[in-house]
């Protein structure tokens, strides 16, 4: 099934990523509503040309009309949103997700549903160290990587609407993960490297750093402008294979720090040909 300009589509939650999905699908000709809790976050995407239409209510005429419901939403509001709403879903709508951890939603979503309403889950892998509205932008999705979520409970046209809806917004790549190859591969990928810029932030409160640092320091810093409240949730949403990616980067770093300790020399380089080596696998062409 391919995502056709006539049906309406609804983003619950305007932040970054709602935002950006709704400039994108607004510049592609889309009819785009959002729901939000912000009176001002629906008059600046209004202003701004984000979207057509906007409330603060959850009403049925501002969910039912919508075809096609995307959700940008943190997991716990997200599930108890669909508790608390479905019932205002169109018949044959199918829904979908951005959220950064699948084991906490997708099950739980599938089986409280309506048999008439699909979910389908996907997980852009798109982002800014700054939140809000007024940071969205569309040129996020480009070059990078988009992944859906299905289950033995979705069928083929919805995972190809799902598809094609990371195509449409310009993302590099769409790949399939099941719900639990997304969140090992979301431990390692995502959460792990949040986990290292925070810790290294925290490790040194020398005054001044800032003043005499270089890029590689900040570009291995960058993702630690967080979002306590967001990744917070996130960590122990996936807390169990997460501690398993923390233990497995502690026995490579202790490996590394015994090296230099031992002045282990061809060691450390033959640490360092096979991170350049991996390394290039991930560069954007």
């Amino acid at each position: 099934m391919k995502l056709i300009k006539k049906i309406n589509i609804l983003i619950v939650g305007l932040g970054l990523l709602g935002g950006s999905y709704a400039k994108g699908l607004k510049k592609l000709g889309f009819y785009v509503s959002a729901i939000t809790r912000s009176q001002k976050t629906i008059d600046y995407a209004l202003e701004n040309g984000l979207i057509d239409s906007g409330t603060t209510e959850v009403t049925a005429e501002a969910v039912g009309n919508a075809d096609l419901i995307i959700f940008a939403l943190y997991p716990h509001v997200f599930t108890d949103w669909i508790e608390k709403y479905q019932a205002f879903f169109k018949s044959g709508a199918v829904i979908t997700d951005v959220t950064g951890v699948k084991g906490c939603v997708v099950h739980k979503v599938q089986d409280m549903l309506r048999d008439d309403v699909e979910f389908i889950a996907a997980h852009p892998m798109a982002g800014k160290e700054v939140y809000g509205v007024e940071n969205s932008d569309d040129a996020i999705f480009k070059g990078a990587n988009y992944i859906v979520v299905p289950t033995e409970r979705n069928t083929p046209e919805a995972i190809e609407l799902c598809r094609n809806l990371g195509e449409i917004l310009g993302f590099k790549q769409v790949a399939e993960l099941s719900v639990d190859e997304h969140d090992q591969m979301i431990a390692f990928l995502s959460q792990l490297t949040h986990c290292i810029a925070v810790s290294l932030m925290c490790a040194n409160n020398t005054p001044g750093l800032e003043k005499y640092t270089g890029d590689s320091f900040r570009d291995l810093t960058r993702i630690a402008r967080i979002n306590d409240e967001m990744w917070s949730e996130l960590f122990l949403s996936n807390k169990d294979v997460l501690l398993k990616e923390m233990d497995r980067f502690r026995t490579s770093f202790n490996e590394l720090y015994d090296k230099i300790k031992n002045d282990d020399r061809e060691g450390m380089r033959e640490m360092m040909r096979l991170s350049t080596e991996r390394r290039k696998l991930f560069d954007k062409t």
